[in-house]
């Protein structure tokens, strides 16, 4: 039974690549074309492919809705909160996890640091979108004729002397930002706050969250905080591999300290 999942499983990834006939698949799965034609009847039962006026197969529409239908159903914020709170067990610091909607970035998840100092961001807050890590991040994966219109229509507090200055500034950031993966905010909203934050991406290599550390300089140096970047980097990958479903490298699987 097993082996005649895996051989009509094996299916969908030919025909992704475009219509094929009987004999294609048969070849490609290396069996006689009765047994290729009982399992693409069945997929087709199920409307998972569908037979062509050419006699091709190709995928079924049913396919596409299951799909469209998980990724409607998906929690990012549920997926990734036991990932926050490990990764604020190991670093004692402020975890968050923020996304991009309606033109603003939000905290949709936060873990508490364990110091007596505390920040004093809320869940549902939008975040200081000129500055913050996590917005960096997520304007970062926008289009460049988006971030562009974006960049032209924000103001740029000067929350101090580290705040972004202007659209120019800002643009140039974001491509930095864009490039290597991962942000920063090193007083640039609050001078005694500094964070570090990496991207959550979707099956399709999109951004659709954020995750960052955050901490006063009077528990850790912007230095120390940035040498835990890697962990934050495998953390938001680890949540990665969990939202879009695909299987994580062993790196990923388990976050060591530094």
């Amino acid at each position: 039974m097993s082996q005649t999942v895996d051989r009509a499983l094996s299916i969908l990834p030919l025909l992704a690549q475009g219509p094929a006939d009987l004999g294609q698949v048969a070849d490609r799965l290396g069996v006689h074309k009765s047994t290729a034609l009982r399992l693409l009847r069945t997929l087709h039962e199920h409307g998972l492919v569908y037979r062509q006026q050419d006699q091709r197969y190709r995928l079924g529409a049913r396919l596409f809705a299951l799909a469209q239908e998980a990724v409607e159903n998906l929690d990012v914020r549920e997926i990734a909160h036991p990932h926050l709170a490990a990764l604020n067990d190991r670093t004692g610091h402020t975890v968050h996890l923020a996304v991009h909607e309606d033109g603003e970035v939000l905290y949709i998840d936060k873990v508490e640091s364990r110091y007596p100092v505390r920040m004093y961001s809320r869940i549902g807050k939008p975040v200081a979108i000129t500055v913050a890590a996590v917005a960096k991040l997520l304007l970062a994966d926008l289009p460049e004729t988006e971030r562009r219109a974006l960049a032209v229509k924000l103001d740029y507090p000067r929350y101090t002397p580290r705040s972004t200055p202007d659209a120019a500034a800002f643009l140039q950031e974001l491509a930095t930002v864009r490039e290597q993966g991962w942000a920063t905010d090193l007083g640039g909203h609050e001078e005694s706050i500094n964070c570090v934050a990496a991207p959550v991406r979707g099956a399709d290599g999109r951004v659709v969250a954020a995750l960052s550390v955050s901490a006063p300089n009077v528990v850790v140096t912007a230095d120390e905080l940035l040498a835990l970047l890697p962990q934050v980097r495998r953390t938001a990958e680890a949540i990665s591999h969990d939202y879009s479903g695909t299987t994580p490298t062993k790196e990923t699987e388990a976050p060591v300290d530094e």
